[in-house]
């Protein structure tokens, strides 16, 4: 879905921006170009960086435990 139109970028880019580094507003701004020119979607831009980034940080939580149950299970075998 195209979230800036001014420079036709899309959902997809910035969650792509977000698994690349990019967690900050300013920052997938710079690396999209979404935000930066009416200004129009920075609020859309902004609720797609914090909620994407909740979902990598829940699913990288989930990778810890599972790793730290894997390591008990051995441990205790």
């Amino acid at each position: 879905m195209i979230i800036c139109h001014c420079k036709v970028v899309n959902d997809r880019a910035i969650t792509d921006a977000v698994d690349a580094g990019a967690t900050s507003l300013a920052a997938v701004c710079r690396e999209t170009g979404a935000g930066t020119d009416c200004g129009g979607c920075v609020f859309a831009v902004k609720a797609i960086v914090c909620d994407h980034d909740v979902v990598r940080a829940r699913t990288m939580d989930d990778l810890r435990a599972i790793s730290i149950d894997e390591e008990s299970i051995r441990a205790a075998s």
